[in-house]
């Protein structure tokens, strides 16, 4: 599992200081994104070298608990499916030990020029596959 903190900042938030559903999903990106990073992986350079992109396609949500302004909350994230062309993962946002938000989300690895589905990198499947 790999575990990216989080402050909930202001632009975050609502007229009553809670986090805005939408931002949720944009905490889970960060997380997938330094995910990735953490392993050697900058999405720019899939981009340049490998010619791939990654777009979410599916995403469940449930939101548990609101999280609110200048709190510190963790992003858990689990790989939890392994395809040629795509991942799936759980992950988590909490408040110490509090969830506030769920997902099951599935990302497809296409090519970054036709915006069709390729197969993700060699080198990353068997670097995810070895670590999660």
């Amino acid at each position: 599992m790999f575990v990216w903190p989080i402050r909930v900042y202001y632009e975050d938030t609502d007229a009553g200081g809670v986090v805005y559903h939408t931002n949720y999903i944009k905490f889970f990106e960060r997380a997938r994104t330094e995910m990735l990073r953490s392993m050697g992986f900058e999405q720019d350079e899939l981009v340049t070298n490998a010619g791939v992109i990654f777009a979410v396609r599916s995403v469940q949500v449930d939101y548990l608990s609101p999280a609110r302004f200048n709190e510190y909350l963790s992003v858990q994230s689990s790989v939890t499916e392994i395809k040629k062309v795509s991942l799936s993962f759980a992950q988590t946002i909490t408040r110490g030990s509090v969830e506030c938000c769920t997902a099951n989300i599935r990302i497809a690895c296409l090519d970054a020029h036709s915006l069709r589905p390729k197969a993700i990198p060699e080198n990353l499947l068997e670097q995810l596959k070895n670590e999660y």
